[in-house]
């Protein structure tokens, strides 16, 4: 299936391999995982919330039953162990949707920020889209570089760096200064954003039309205001809670924590449907 990339993958070539690769169908997280993300959103942990403030109550039953609308987990309250399930065609639907966002933010040669919270994960993923998204005349916008983040880890309170890698923000943390390296840190926190936003701001330079992402990233960009899309596993509540609320343009339910690599005819499919530039040339 990752052989692929030189013609135009097909919604049932690109449906077998969210399957193969664990992207969808069984994914590697946990029931018991995400059942407990549930517990902590109703509970309105920050933790879970990612920067968003929702503006109803939602009970876990609330959101058990959105996420099984939005992802096609179970929606039975006594199903508690075992891996959580992605319907493939939940994901293709969302996939659909996104690369459409990405389509019309191209046509208008919109400002775009990236940024990730997975970039052992997902930087590919999102530089590859950068790279089409400046091709299609988009600026590909990176403030506050190199500006420290205080953000929450089991040590405490640390200081972090916002970097840029390939058109793409992640946080770095202290020692971790390797050029153009994805050795940055996991996080959900909307912190980033929230900086990287308010430089854009203090500058008088151009806001963003458009935030991809994911975790802190899409939801706090979404609770002020800017239009957000991006990718959220079954234990990220939030962005499918933002989705429903319409601060969230659109959420792609699967697995955000496979193999760097699975993900590339993700990127190949959206390039595709979103008749962007260098389509033809992936990779």
């Amino acid at each position: 299936m990752l052989r692929q990339h030189r013609s135009v993958l097909s919604t049932g070539a690109l449906r077998a391999h969210l399957l193969a690769a664990r992207l969808a169908g069984p994914v590697a997280t946990s029931r018991e995982k995400s059942l407990r993300s549930y517990r902590l959103f109703a509970a309105r942990d920050p933790r879970v919330l990612l920067g968003l403030d929702p503006e109803r109550c939602w009970g876990e039953s609330d959101l058990l039953g959105l996420m099984a609308e939005k992802c096609g987990v179970s929606a039975d309250p006594a199903h508690v162990s075992g891996p959580d399930v992605i319907d493939p065609e939940r994901t293709l639907a969302a996939l659909r949707a996104f690369a459409e966002r990405l389509r019309a933010a191209a046509a208008a040669r919109a400002p775009v920020l990236f940024g990730t919270g997975h970039p052992h994960r997902l930087l590919g993923f999102y530089a590859s889209l950068a790279r089409a998204m400046s091709a299609a005349g988009c600026d590909v916008l990176t403030p506050a570089q190199g500006v420290s983040v205080d953000m929450a880890t089991r040590f405490g309170v640390r200081p972090h760096s916002l970097d840029y890698v390939r058109g793409v923000a992640l946080v770095r943390e202290p020692g971790a200064r390797l050029p153009a390296s994805a050795t940055g840190a996991h996080t959900h926190s909307p912190l980033p954003v929230r900086i990287a936003l308010g430089a854009l701001a203090e500058e008088g330079g151009p806001l963003p039309e458009l935030v991809v992402g994911d975790h802190g990233w899409v939801c706090g960009a979404g609770q002020l205001g800017v239009e957000a899309i991006g990718l959220a596993d079954t234990d990220d509540p939030a962005l499918f809670v933002g989705e429903a609320e319409g601060r969230v343009s659109v959420a792609v339910p699967l697995d955000d924590a496979v193999r760097a690599d699975y993900y590339r005819p993700l990127t190949r499919y959206l390039l595709d449907r979103a008749r962007l530039p260098g389509a033809q040339e992936w990779p």
